[in-house]
């Protein structure tokens, strides 16, 4: 990681107001203590305005607020292979949104590191998922979001085919298909389902109340359990 780098990232962990130790930063930059206190040093030298408080630690002086849009070259590209995932593997909505972040750190991102948005190294092939399961992610994306209930016919792996009524809880990506984690009333069960196994998906006017034992943080309670 380059000094410059290491420096704005000691302001940005600074900037909650929380106490923050030198060790803690040291940990977290994977430098030594003795790193951090020169760093410190020439940060205040510089003019930012950091309290340090003997046998505690450091923060930012209330009031003091970083640039806006500072990244390094590591945090565009980061940000720029997760804005290519939303547009290749999410419904057309997102992949908007996505286009339109891009658009918004080309603008704001200084010169100097507008050749790392233009990289290629990172791709995302958009050919494995199809257009009717991003329709159908869009549905129940927006179900989800509205704890509207949903009705689809599904087909299991077996072939056996059923009418379902679901509480979506979560939409969780593989790598190869999309699920829906959901509450299924025929089952009065958790159950998840696989996006392109569904048809005939019809978004319901009547809304669930999420119940104790029923949300999603439960599910996934359930399948810690199950691995352990």
């Amino acid at each position: 990681m380059r000094r410059a780098d290491r420096l704005f990232q000691i302001v940005g962990l600074l900037s909650h107001h929380k106490i923050t130790t030198a060790r803690d930063l040291a940990e977290a930059l994977e430098v030594s203590e003795r790193t951090i206190y020169r760093d410190i040093q020439d940060l205040s030298l510089s003019g930012v305005p950091i309290e340090a408080e003997t046998g505690t630690g450091y923060r930012l002086m209330k009031g003091f607020q970083l640039p806006p849009l500072m990244f390094t070259e590591e945090e565009l590209a980061a940000l720029m292979l997760g804005a290519r995932m939303v547009q290749a593997w999410t419904d057309k909505g997102l992949a908007q949104a996505a286009h339109q972040a891009i658009r918004k750190i080309e603008n704001s991102v200084p010169d100097r590191l507008k050749p790392e948005l233009e990289r290629q190294e990172l791709l995302v092939p958009d050919f494995n998922i199809n257009s009717k399961t991003k329709t159908h992610l869009a549905l129940l994306r927006n179900a989800t979001t509205q704890q509207q209930k949903v009705t689809f016919n599904y087909a299991r792996e077996d072939g056996q085919h059923s009418r379902r009524t679901v509480h979506p809880l979560g939409l969780f990506y593989w790598g190869r298909s999309w699920t829906l984690v959901a509450w299924c009333e025929l089952r009065d069960q958790f159950r998840h389902f696989r996006l392109d196994r569904m048809n005939g998906i019809e978004v319901l006017t009547v809304t669930f109340r999420i119940l104790p034992g029923r949300s999603l943080g439960d599910y996934l309670d359930t399948v810690r359990c199950q691995e352990d």
